[in-house]
């Protein structure tokens, strides 16, 4: 796993120095942010971007272990206009932009908890498997200049699970119009109480099977964090992605027992053929 990512950040690297891939599409995505998937090169109808990815991450929320996961990358989509539908994965969505400065974004995902067998190290031994459930995901987006390069991002998750928020504020890098570059995003998320058990609480079950202390957690500030994306069109067809994430938990999510760690982290790193 390791030689498969060195070989992805190699060719990003080289991609630098491909003369084919200095210059980009030419063609406008729905919003040029690197963040947002867009694969029909500014046309209306189908279109397909399938790769693979390679993940360092932490095990779970709160892991102080970290590990390598290959993950399928890409999605199938349809575009009419300023309105764009899509598959990806566990996830059915459409996101639609208004006005030029609004991005409205709604996904149904699927979740499938965490897993007692996730630490290699034994320390959700006890706790058991996490409930799998279904969640929709609400999101907007509003450019603060003509040509998105800062904006205002929020963010709504809800579920079975309890109920998750995420407000943020975004920049981006380069002169690309067609989806490439890079960017970055400075956000706060809050969570419920239904959302903060579900990833940090110790019931009086899993506090006897588990040998933990019994925690239950309240509403309130989950985290602060800061994400970069980055993408780079090889040719017309070959993208590569990357992406970086960092979240700090607040105080009340580090006193929980299973926060071996006081923040999260994940790097990954891919490419994509563009059909």
């Amino acid at each position: 796993m390791k030689k498969l990512t060195g070989i992805l950040l190699a060719t990003v690297i080289h991609g630098f120095y491909l003369p084919s891939a200095i210059a980009q599409d030419g063609k406008t995505a729905l919003v040029p942010l690197p963040s947002v998937d867009d694969f029909s090169r500014g046309n209306d109808g189908w279109s397909v971007g399938l790769g693979l990815g390679v993940e360092y991450e932490s095990a779970y929320e709160g892991s102080d272990e970290f590990g390598f996961e290959a993950e399928p990358a890409g999605a199938v989509q349809w575009r009419r206009g300023n309105d764009v539908f899509f598959w990806a994965g566990e996830a059915l969505g459409w996101r639609g932009l208004r006005s030029d400065t609004w991005l409205f974004e709604a996904v149904v995902a699927f979740d499938e908890g965490r897993e007692e067998s996730a630490s290699d190290d034994g320390r959700l031994a006890g706790l058991g498997d996490g409930e799998e459930n279904t969640e929709v995901v609400f999101q907007a987006r509003r450019a603060l200049d003509a040509d998105w390069r800062y904006w205002l991002v929020g963010r709504v998750v809800t579920g079975s699970g309890g109920n998750l928020g995420l407000f943020g504020l975004g920049y981006r890098f380069g002169e690309q119009t067609d989806g490439s570059g890079s960017e970055i995003n400075l956000v706060g998320v809050a969570h419920d109480s239904d959302f903060a058990n579900k990833d940090f609480g110790i019931n009086a079950r899993q506090s006897v099977a588990s040998g933990l202390r019994e925690t239950r957690m309240s509403s309130g500030l989950r985290s602060f964090g800061v994400n970069y994306n980055y993408r780079y069109n090889l040719n017309d067809n070959w993208q590569v992605f990357g992406e970086a994430l960092y979240e700090r938990f607040s105080s009340d999510v580090q006193r929980s027992p299973i926060a071996r760690s006081n923040y999260e982290a994940e790097v990954s790193v891919g490419f994509l053929y563009r059909f």
